[in-house]
């Protein structure tokens, strides 16, 4: 096949209103994360919230690692007020609306006064925001067949990568234009910017709006109408929440147990340091507009290229081998940030580290991704993947909760060596799972 063959292919296939549409949920799933998890952790700082509060803060987002007990209701029932829509774009409607509503109302908050609002305010965003991740995944994985899904999953990728870093960098930059770059706090700028951020919201909700429903399959029904509401129940309990686990561990038998062992702890080293990073630059002396354009323009690029670099060294060395490049990968780019730590207000420093983060995310995630959705049976899609993705989040999760005290007795530098010394247990996992794999 020539180059230009190759190339006109490429087009057609991300031309597609199934790939698109995935893009533009992308967006919407990756949008409200950094609205209270990293940009936040940012307001936060510069409201003079202790590092400590800030990292225990960061527990909002466990919603994200226990979406799995309410991912059967999403996988299985539409909701009553919405069934029109179908019982995936039901439950992407209905969440992104709660999205905009709590995004507004923590417009609403001042931090520095009214701190648990704020924190209850950054709980609805999580849960709605988990709930829009599981109908997200499964509107992915059954809008196309198999041989379409790695274009999807480098599209969903690069759409929610892109909303990441305009929640971040974006949100960073309007504030600092909302304060008339002005170096001191300012509660109204902040304001402001979350509700830019809720427009933006908006126009993912229209998009659901105008997608289509996609063909779904579901397990074997054998239940009758006449059967007993106690029977009906049974029988929704065994094959909406029980069938999904059943399946995954007879599929796989006794390597279940390290698939789920992987997917566990893939993401500490990322995540852990992640909750930091923004408190990093701020107590660093980077200012608002520094990280915001380092982030949109190095970051973005990196992102892509990363992503885009994983779709290929995937199709020519296998899943398994680049998410053990992408382990590797994490755990040395937090390396950078120890020396980065360590040579103070440096831009140019600051550029090449956030650019080989990125690139290296975009490597690492592309490939698990893939992963996850490789594991899924598509008749419990949502909940599956929901497993998965709620496991993925759950330990690094809970442990960066811990990260603002450990920055306080290790300082910076200690602290990034430690995040990256977690990532060893993935590392081993992948070698692992890559020796008891058949190639």
């Amino acid at each position: 096949m020539s180059l230009l063959s190759s190339v006109r292919s490429a087009i057609q296939l991300y031309a597609r209103r199934s790939v698109l549409t995935v893009f533009i949920l992308g967006f919407s799933g990756g949008l409200p994360l950094m609205l209270v998890f990293g940009v936040l952790s940012f307001w936060l700082r510069e409201a003079g919230v202790s590092r400590e509060q800030i990292g225990y803060f960061s527990w909002v987002v466990m919603a994200y690692a226990i979406k799995l007990f309410w991912s059967p209701l999403v996988d299985h029932c539409a909701l009553p007020f919405l069934k029109k829509l179908g019982r995936r774009r039901s439950w992407l409607a209905a969440s992104q609306l709660l999205i905009i509503l709590a995004i507004v109302a923590m417009a609403g908050t001042d931090p520095q006064q009214q701190l648990h609002l704020m924190a209850a305010y950054a709980v609805v965003l999580a849960v709605a925001s988990a709930t829009q991740d599981i109908a997200i995944d499964a509107y992915r994985i059954e809008s196309a067949p198999d041989k379409q899904q790695a274009a999807l999953a480098a599209s969903y990728l690069a759409g929610y990568r892109l909303a990441m870093i305009f929640s971040s960098a974006g949100t960073l930059w309007l504030a600092a234009w909302f304060g008339q770059h002005q170096p001191q706090y300012q509660l109204g700028a902040w304001q402001s910017t979350y509700l830019v951020m809720a427009a933006c919201m908006g126009l993912a909700l229209v998009n659901t709006l105008l997608s289509p429903e996609p063909e779904q399959q579901l397990p074997p029904q054998h239940q009758t109408s006449q059967a007993s509401a106690f029977n009906r129940l049974k029988h929704w309990l065994n094959t909406a929440i029980l069938g999904p686990f059943i399946d995954f561990f007879r599929r796989n038998g006794w390597n279940a147990l390290l698939i789920l062992s992987l997917i566990a702890c893939y993401r500490i080293t990322d995540v852990v340091m992640g909750v930091m990073a923004n408190v990093f630059y701020v107590d660093m002396g980077f200012s608002k507009e520094e990280v915001a354009s380092v982030s949109k323009v190095f970051g973005v690029i990196m992102t892509l290229v990363g992503a885009a670099l994983g779709g290929v060294l995937i199709n020519s060395f296998g899943i398994l081998r680049i998410l053990l490049l992408g382990a590797v990968l994490s755990a040395l780019t937090n390396l950078l940030f120890s020396y980065l730590s360590t040579q103070g207000h440096q831009l140019n420093l600051l550029i090449a580290v956030i650019s080989m983060d990125n690139l290296s995310a975009g490597i690492a995630t592309s490939a698990f991704i893939a992963y996850l959705s490789s594991l899924v049976n598509l008749q419990y899609t949502a909940t599956q993947y929901a497993l998965f993705s709620s496991l993925m989040l759950l330990l690094p999760k809970f442990l960066g909760g811990f990260s603002g005290g450990w920055v306080e007795v290790l300082d910076y530098d200690r602290f990034f060596i430690m995040t990256a010394l977690m990532g060893l247990p993935a590392i081993l996992l992948c070698l692992w799972l890559i020796k008891k794999t058949p190639q």
